[in-house]
């Protein structure tokens, strides 16, 4: 497909490197061509200097041929007014990423009006990907599939753990609820295990399980930790606000340390039963006045990566039993994790994976596109949910007779809002959600891409004859 991709800041960039990757055509437009020149030497896609949002500048792109406009600069305003253009000129898809919540009602309102696909926020999904992570503060990371009912979750086997030592094929035993590890990362490993496989301590597991068996699931392996009741956030920016109104919403009592004197006054009035600390919270001292060795969890949140490092560093080292920090430049996340920095949220990706999801889906022509995708394992392999339907392959073949690609792994069925924690006995039927699990190289569109091909090509749909 042909994207245009206006704006070539951290998520224009993700996007672009992914896109690319997947073997798009891309065209990005950016007012500064330093950017631009970092674009063209490291990826083979087309640019063109300009303001994104006049006519003139989306002809010389040649966005009424395009497939899709993607508006991802810094300003809300322009987005909308670039996809408002897009869609004049003839583009049938408009994405914009819009930052203002005062503008989240009105433009779900205003979407048809306005021509857009899609609108993405980073700092909503971030807010929301934080909040998920504190209500089971024992997970390093949660991903949600079939509208929720479906989770996958990062643990991490500790020295007292039940599972060191143990093989996956003797889990149940000690989990006593059905789960699948569909992925374990061992060092700079990253493997698709099988029951045989030895857990070992530091061996991080990310593990399927349905949504109602995840309290379970803590209580049962013995990895409680105490119920998040007091949070300290470090900036004061949207996530923050996002964040803070989830959680006093839920009754998690909230302290938010910002240096911008006006930002405190905004979010004093904007969140009356939240504690608002006009100080830099980068300061050791102003954290140690503020209680942070008593809190139950810290979320790093400023506007500087290498800020939010060292305020969760300091808080692991402080005693606080969850860290969560706000990263950008995800690629040094392996040095991170080795320095007490486990749970890490980045906005940019989150809404890159959002996006590519979304240009998956229009990239296929059949009904089983997907419905969601995530990244797992620091970005080494995706989670893909699709719905099963009449051109699906196999239907109603036992798992044991598919032959799959390699590094491919069915981790859940969903059937009617039964969940499924496949077994080789069990089938994909029609109209199942099915859940899988591959490496991030391969680029999965539909349900059909993840069986052998050679094995397929000239086999009749088996119950479909």
């Amino acid at each position: 497909m042909r994207i245009a991709i206006v704006g070539d800041g951290k998520v224009g960039s993700a996007l672009t490197e992914q896109l690319a990757k997947e073997g798009h055509d891309i065209v990005v437009i950016d007012s500064n061509k330093a950017v631009l020149r970092d674009a063209v030497e490291a990826l083979d896609v087309m640019v063109v200097h300009g303001n994104g949002a006049t006519l003139k500048v989306q002809e010389l792109a040649d966005v009424e041929h395009s497939d899709l406009l993607i508006a991802a600069t810094s300003a809300d305003e322009i987005n909308l007014l670039c996809c408002i253009i897009a869609r004049k000129l003839g583009c049938p898809h408009t994405i914009a990423r819009v930052r203002n919540p005062e503008y989240a009602h009105q433009l779900y309102f205003l979407k048809d009006e306005l021509g857009l696909s899609m609108m993405v926020n980073p700092e909503l999904a971030a807010a929301s990907e934080i909040f998920r992570l504190l209500q089971f503060p024992s997970f390093l990371q949660r991903d949600s599939f079939a509208k929720g009912r479906v989770e996958i979750v990062e643990i991490e086997v500790r020295g007292e753990s039940k599972l060191t030592g143990k093989k996956l094929a003797e889990l149940y035993k000690t989990a006593r609820v059905k789960v699948l590890v569909c992925a374990v990362e061992r060092g700079d490993n990253v493997l698709i295990p099988d029951g045989n496989f030895k857990l070992h301590k530091h061996d991080k597991l990310y593990v399927t399980a349905s949504s109602k068996d995840l309290a379970k699931l803590i209580h049962n392996l013995g990895l409680e930790r105490r119920k998040i009741r007091n949070v300290m956030i470090v900036g004061g920016g949207n996530i923050a606000y996002y964040l803070a109104e989830d959680l006093i919403a839920s009754g998690v009592n909230v302290k938010m340390i910002e240096i911008d004197p006006e930002r405190c006054l905004l979010l004093a009035e904007a969140l009356p039963r939240a504690t608002i600390i006009e100080a830099d919270g980068s300061e050791r001292g102003v954290l140690d006045s503020e209680g942070i060795g008593d809190t139950d969890a810290v979320v790093t949140l400023t506007n500087i990566d290498e800020e939010n490092l060292i305020i969760s560093m300091y808080a692991d080292f402080a005693g606080v039993s969850k860290v969560i920090t706000k990263i950008n430049r995800t690629e040094y996340h392996e040095v991170f994790r080795d320095r007490g920095i486990e749970c890490v949220v980045s906005p940019k990706e989150l809404c890159s994976h959002e996006i590519v999801r979304y240009v998956r889906a229009m990239h296929n022509t059949t009904e089983d596109s997907i419905i969601t995708l995530h990244r797992i394992v620091g970005g080494r392999m995706e989670a893909l949910e699709f719905k099963a339907n009449e051109s699906t392959w196999h239907l109603g073949t036992t798992l044991t007779k598919l032959r799959l690609k390699n590094d491919i792994l069915i981790a859940c069925i969903s059937r009617q809002g039964e969940i499924i924690i496949p077994s080789g006995a069990d089938s994909i039927q029609l109209g199942d959600t099915v859940i899988v699990v591959t490496t991030a190289e391969k680029i999965v569109h539909d349900l059909n891409d993840i069986f052998d091909e050679q094995e397929d090509r000239f086999r009749f749909k088996e119950g479909h004859e």
